[in-house]
């Protein structure tokens, strides 16, 4: 049997296992034991790729970040680092008509910087901000889909997770990616707050305004908010200076959101082993993925398969970008049915690839990837925050997320639009500080 078919059929494995809900990890490693051990003809040495890959990633100082960051966001979250951000741009926008969804983006921006997780972010958000928006009179619409929307900020802004996992799969420098993100994360943030001007200016009733705060107010609350506004510049701009590795970053930055929560007496006993165990069951689910994906890219490269893909695109003369544009419209089916971990795993062995072999910069297509799987999370007909967020309000219809997301998926479409047209909206800044590649 050639390799190439037992590529397919090692392919067509795993999706079958996924298929019938076994973990993706799970899925991804023995389809790539089975891959490699039908090539060779023997499954002891596929047998030992469960040692080795195992051994390889735990050992992996880029993964090391992972836990960290994680446990970084946990203790944010229990030192009530959110709400200080959200307070600090309500203080600050709160009173124009609109405000307080300029604030929620705000808000999921900056905790976003700080937790790294779409998920934790609209989930700690849609507790923070919506009450806050309900007292004002503001449309039902319009506050789900500002949280569930700028929820979607937290996978882009670093320091991103998704951007760890990237550049440990693709071999690319997690600073770089770091670095590359970031005037997308603004253009994310700009867009989003334009759409809410436009939608309240089309339609007043949905936002109020409110009562200005005086100034003292303002001031306090951004005085009161200074241990998450040094947390943030501690760690992203620690990176970016080249004070701290990224690795060294996420340390400081988990001591420091620990001892926020712990000198403001939020950190009791009971959330500090919660907090431990969410990022350990969060982290053994990463690892786990990353495994199976190591053993599954590992034979599936070795059966030629990828190799075969790139060859049979390219001699069907299809201009590379419109090679970008189908690849986008399939990781936004994905994005909106699986986790974004998922989504980039399972995909990296053919994904990749085929970039390189289109002569695209893997840091921009990185940076691609990220914000196209972003869309996925609020893309009908399921979009994981949207999911999370009715899970918490069972009485807010799913119809009513989705239209409140509607105008939000327009400015995504028009800022991925402007990043493939303009890949130095993502480069410049790299080519900028001279950052390796």
């Amino acid at each position: 049997m050639e390799p190439y078919v037992i590529g397919l059929l090692g392919l067509a494995l795993m999706l079958g296992m996924i298929f019938l809900h076994v973990p993706i990890g799970v899925a991804m490693g023995l389809a790539g034991v089975f891959t490699f051990g039908m090539i060779r003809g023997n499954f002891g040495p596929a047998l030992t790729l469960f040692g080795t890959e195992t051994v390889g990633k735990v050992a992996s100082m880029e993964l090391a970040v992972v836990p960290l960051f994680l446990l970084m966001g946990a203790f944010a979250t229990v030192g009530g680092l959110s709400s200080d951000l959200y307070r600090i741009a309500s203080a600050f926008v709160g009173h124009v008509r609109g405000g307080l969804a300029v604030a929620t983006i705000g808000g999921c921006a900056g905790f976003g910087a700080v937790c790294g997780s779409s998920i934790a972010t609209a989930t700690t958000m849609t507790r923070v901000a919506l009450p806050e928006m309900s007292k004002r009179n503001y449309s039902e619409r319009l506050s789900t889909g500002s949280i569930a929307a700028g929820g979607t900020l937290g996978m882009l802004i670093p320091p991103s997770i998704i951007l760890v996992l990237y550049g440990v799969l693709t071999e690319q420098f997690v600073k770089t990616l770091f670095v590359a993100a970031l005037i997308p994360a603004l253009l994310a943030v700009a867009l989003y707050v334009v759409t809410i001007w436009v939608v309240v200016w089309r339609n007043p009733e949905l936002a109020p305004p409110g009562d200005a705060a005086p100034w003292r107010e303002a001031w306090a609350a951004l005085a009161n908010g200074w241990a998450a506004i040094l947390l943030m510049i501690t760690v992203t701009g620690g990176i970016y200076a080249g004070i701290f590795s990224v690795n060294e970053s996420a340390a400081v930055g988990a001591f420091m959101a620990f001892l926020i929560a712990l000198l403001r007496g939020r950190l009791t006993m009971a959330r500090f082993w919660s907090a431990l165990r969410d990022t350990a069951a969060t982290t053994s689910m990463i690892y786990l993925m990353i495994i199976g994906a190591s053993i599954f890219t590992y034979a599936i490269t070795l059966s030629g398969l990828p190799e075969m893909m790139v060859s049979g695109i390219r001699d069907t003369g299809l201009p590379g970008i419109w090679v970008v544009v189908l690849l986008m419209v399939m990781y936004i089916i994905l994005g909106s049915i699986f986790d974004t971990i998922s989504s980039m795993v399972i995909t990296i062995p053919f994904v990749f690839p085929l970039i390189l072999g289109y002569g695209f910069d893997p840091i921009w297509w990185g940076i691609l990837t990220v914000m196209v799987i972003e869309i996925g999370m609020i893309t009908p007909p399921i979009g994981m925050n949207v999911f999370v967020m009715k899970a918490m309000l069972p009485r807010t219809t799913l119809r009513t997320i989705y239209a409140g997301i509607t105008p939000f998926l327009v400015a995504d479409v028009v800022r991925l639009v402007l990043v493939i047209a303009f890949p130095a909206l993502a480069l410049w800044l790299v080519d900028w500080f001279n950052l390796p590649r």
